[in-house]
């Protein structure tokens, strides 16, 4: 069925990957109506997202921020499938950085780097970094219950020396690391933690919630410079990114990601039509 699925969807994901970006963004429009207005994709969370966030805001500014969201949303996933077909000319192009030189120092003290990022902006394109460093992009990911578009997206990533390494094989590829070689991985760090009982808890938007520390654990078990990428949407299909380097203050046990999150919700609160509202996170609230 896997093998089936893969089939049906793989040459619409090719024929989409080689339309110029003015019929990428119609087709972007067509997903956003039927997600937002005949699906109405996790439309309820959405909803709740929004309301816990931002309290003090009416109704009408919550369908904007809501409706924005929908057309980001379609964006940013057609736009990781024409990655497929975009050359390393137009990903440059369209994905630029603002003080690259805050990684390539860090690189002279011979020390990899964890880009720290959220569910923000175009977060997928971030991996395309190798092609301003020295080093590939690795992302840390769970893998695709469908193998065969788990391979394929591999094969897109790759494709912008950006490559994915499974939470679940993250000591073997470390032991296994090239010390003459460089490294940057990369972390969607903002989601609920899979295990709450033990779970950092701390407030996130103003509401005390379990965090993920996954990120910061990583950092200091193989000591890796940590960084954020604040991520800004320029015009619809480009990017910008600034780095700020964050640093670890060993007398508080979760100092790297409280930095995190404040940086996250400074972010957020500047656009928030870029964040990812549809993903259930504040459902293990604690009074």
């Amino acid at each position: 069925m896997q093998f089936l699925t893969y089939l049906f969807f793989y040459p619409l994901i090719k024929l989409i990957s080689l339309q110029p970006f003015c019929v990428v963004y119609s087709i972007s429009n067509f997903v956003s109506f039927l997600l937002y207005k005949v699906f109405k994709y996790r439309l309820k969370t959405v909803r709740k997202n929004l309301k816990l966030v931002f309290p003090d805001k009416g109704e009408k500014e919550l369908r904007r921020i809501e409706k924005g969201f929908y057309k980001h949303f379609s964006d940013i996933t057609i736009e990781s499938i024409k990655a497929y077909g975009m050359s390393e000319n137009q990903m440059k192009e369209r994905y630029t950085y603002e003080n690259i030189d805050v990684l390539r120092k860090i690189q002279k003290e011979k020390k990899n780097i964890i880009l720290l990022c959220g569910h923000y902006s175009n977060f997928e394109w971030l991996l395309s970094i190798g092609y301003n460093t020295k080093g590939n992009g690795y992302g840390i990911y769970t893998p695709m219950t469908n193998k065969y578009f788990d391979r394929l997206f591999k094969k897109i990533r790759k494709k912008h020396k950006a490559f994915l390494v499974s939470r679940y094989k993250i000591k073997e590829f470390m032991s296994s690391l090239n010390n003459n070689k460089y490294y940057l991985f990369g972390f969607a760090a903002d989601q609920s933690p899979r295990k709450i009982g033990k779970s950092y808890i701390n407030k996130f938007f103003g509401h005390r919630v379990p965090i993920f520390t996954g990120a910061e654990r990583f950092a200091r078990d193989y000591n890796l410079s940590v960084v954020f990428a604040d991520i800004n949407r320029i015009k619809r299909g480009y990017y910008r990114t600034k780095f700020i380097e964050i640093h670890d203050n060993k007398d508080s046990e979760y100092s790297i990601t409280d930095q995190f999150i404040k940086l996250l919700e400074e972010q957020v609160y500047r656009d928030p039509n870029q964040y990812f509202w549809s993903h259930n996170r504040f459902k293990h609230l604690i009074n």
